[in-house]
């Protein structure tokens, strides 16, 4: 386990660009040699414009609030881009430090992309590393202040996807001999922003070429629409979409939304006039700008954070001067 819990270097390097991150730090998922669907080759990292397109080393990114602020809740974000590329700034890093301001640990996953010439299956490596990073989070959740039964999930765009895939999914294809093999890697709740769904009629063509290829059976498609899989055991979800977003369609969230009224599990569900398909953390149109104060809120009615101490010190204030 000492493997999992070393800081490493935060230096991302990629013949274009070195940046640096604020996280505070970078665990990989796999040991050395023993990363599964994988067919031992050299892969060498590709980054352009803050956009990776090709990961050799797969891991966790770690964002904490501090001590007085935890509510020992975490979400894992898997950013999105299609499956062609990772967004891991504006969809991930950014993420992550609003979720520390309301008292959660983020983990930002930088997870295999289906276009890596390693991989033997392409659509199973980010789901392999989708579950994996979620098993490490919960055999670190004592240390890092977490509790066990308040580990989400956040995606958005075909990070939504991976990230109600990884929810709804039934089997596991994780495992190495090690010490995470048994830990339960579903998740409590799910965030999504945009998401990929459909596999079929309204699916986004690009994330569907790019994860299961050009010509995908109708079994697979069946399969990857993460709609079809949604059961009564499926987390409570809460949705966000743009009425204009023309790059995901808005049925993709309607059908997953409707897959979950049918099974009675609980959601809050939200499509706003604007905001096309960048709802961001910041910047967006009109009443979109509220989907962070309408998460927030959602979390804390679910009962998976509760108010920090400085909106408790806030709200104080205003009632003293009331």
């Amino acid at each position: 386990m000492n493997y999992y819990l070393k800081i490493i270097s935060l230096f991302f390097i990629s013949p274009y660009i070195v940046c640096t991150v604020s996280a505070q730090e970078f665990i990989p998922l796999w040991p050395k040699g023993q990363m599964p669907n994988s067919k031992g080759l050299e892969v060498r990292d590709s980054t352009v414009n803050e956009r990776l397109y090709r990961i050799s080393n797969p891991g966790i990114y770690t964002f904490f609030p501090s001590k007085d602020d935890n509510s020992g809740a975490a979400v894992m974000i898997f950013p999105g881009g299609g499956y062609s590329h990772i967004t891991l700034n504006l969809s991930g890093f950014q993420l992550a430090k609003w979720f520390n301001t309301i008292g959660m640990s983020a983990f930002v996953v930088a997870y295999r992309l289906p276009n890596s010439p390693d991989l033997k299956h392409r659509e199973l490596g980010p789901q392999q590393d989708a579950k994996r990073a979620l098993q490490i989070v919960r055999a670190n959740a004592s240390k890092w202040g977490i509790q066990k039964d308040k580990i989400g999930v956040m995606g958005t765009s075909a990070g939504g996807h991976l990230a109600s895939w990884v929810a709804t999914a039934s089997d596991d294809m994780t495992s190495i001999p090690d010490s995470l093999a048994n830990i339960p890697f579903h998740p409590d709740f799910m965030i999504l922003i945009s998401p990929v769904i459909d596999m079929g009629k309204y699916a986004q063509k690009g994330s569907r070429a790019s994860l299961l290829g050009p010509n995908p059976t109708q079994e697979l498609i069946e399969k990857y629409s993460t709609q079809n899989n949604v059961t009564e055991q499926t987390p409570p979800c809460f949705i966000a979409h743009a009425f204009n977003d023309k790059v995901v369609l808005p049925q993709n969230s309607l059908l997953f939304y409707q897959a979950l009224i049918d099974k009675k599990v609980s959601t809050s569900f939200h499509v706003f006039p604007q905001g096309g398909h960048a709802i961001n953390v910041n910047n967006n149109p009109g009443s979109t700008d509220l989907w962070k104060s309408l998460c927030e809120m959602w979390l804390i009615e679910m009962g998976f954070i509760s108010f920090t101490k400085n909106q408790k010190n806030t709200l104080k204030k205003v009632v003293e001067a009331d």
